[in-house]
């Protein structure tokens, strides 16, 4: 197959990678410009592009794909199809009529279920006991194609945000070389039109989000801190200072002390061991690991003995509580 490759950060990776390692003829890579990053703002190619100059692919980067210049530079590449994974840009009508076979993108959730910008996190928010990758034909309405297949992947209590991108990634990869191989081999996929009855967004996470309302449920923040790793973190409030967690899961007492602190306000520390245990609205949370202004990650016992902290000390939702 003669591919156009359309895609920009790491997500995006392991689908190129696969179908170069296929023996498929990428044509074309379109990823977003290289952008300012780091502490100097210099300008920093998408990872994307970093694989595509490695293998030799000719790299296209418009800001936008509407003006009919860069129209005809893809037009003029003469591709049998287009895959998308987290390009990143609207791609236009008459750019998805371009390809012989079609347009067909790698979208990391089981649709018709998290359409949108964030569905890994949005999963994990809501509890969702399994997610995946669809492959689905694109359409100009959100997400909303006919799907090619599915690959499922479960949500343990461990996850995050992270540890679940780089696991669809990888699956995404595999299920885009065996939808082409499917291609080569009969000139077409067979899809499936999306249930609407069925659809759920994914709307794009603001900051606020991060915040820890400490009267929610242990499982609740454990899901909230998952899904914030590792942006943009939660974040909560230690002795007046923003301290960010990055990973806690929902835990059990022994029988005596879970009587002894079944009074305890929601936000209160009730050990200080491996795992800062603390008293939710409902339930026990357990955090391992956590980081304080303008320091390093850290692991629980690490952090514990650092900063001296101990029973009774108190997480809160705001700067100024006590």
């Amino acid at each position: 197959m003669k591919i156009i490759f359309a895609g920009t950060p790491d997500f995006a990776v392991p689908a190129l990678a696969a179908l170069i390692n296929a023996g498929h003829e990428v044509v074309m890579v379109l990823t977003q410009p290289d952008r300012p990053a780091g502490r100097g703002m210099k300008l920093k190619p998408s990872p994307v592009k970093v694989l595509a100059e490695q293998h030799g692919l000719r790299v296209f980067q418009p800001e936008r794909l509407k003006e009919a210049e860069v129209q005809a530079q893809i037009q003029a590449v003469n591709a049998d199809v287009m895959i998308v994974a987290a390009y990143g840009l609207i791609i236009p009508t008459p750019v998805l009529d371009m390809p012989k076979y079609g347009c067909y993108n790698i979208h990391a959730s089981l649709l018709p279920r998290w359409r949108g910008a964030a569905p890994i996190h949005r999963a994990i928010l809501a509890g969702d006991a399994v997610t995946g990758v669809t492959i689905m034909e694109v359409v100009p309405a959100l997400d909303a194609g006919a799907m090619v297949s599915k690959g499922e992947v479960p949500i343990k209590e461990t996850d995050t945000t992270q540890i679940l991108h780089d696991a669809l990634a990888n699956l995404g990869a595999g299920l885009m070389v065996e939808a082409m191989q499917r291609l080569v081999v009969n000139g077409k996929l067979a899809s499936e039109p999306q249930d609407e009855s069925l659809v759920t967004y994914a709307h794009k996470l603001e900051k606020a989000e991060a915040a820890i309302d400490w009267q929610q449920s242990a499982r609740e923040i454990s899901r909230q801190i998952r899904a914030f790793n590792p942006f943009p973190v939660a974040r909560t409030y230690l002795r007046g200072e923003v301290c960010r967690i990055w990973m806690a899961t929902a835990c059990s007492l022994d029988g005596d002390l879970m009587l002894a602190k079944a009074g305890a306000k929601a936000g209160e520390i009730l050990e200080v061991h491996d795992g800062i245990v603390t008293a939710c609205g409902e339930g026990f949370l357990r955090i391992t690991e956590l980081q304080a202004p303008g320091g390093k990650r850290l692991d629980a016992k690490t952090f514990v003995q650092g900063h001296h902290l101990k029973s009774c000390d108190t997480f809160s939702t705001r700067e100024d509580a006590t």
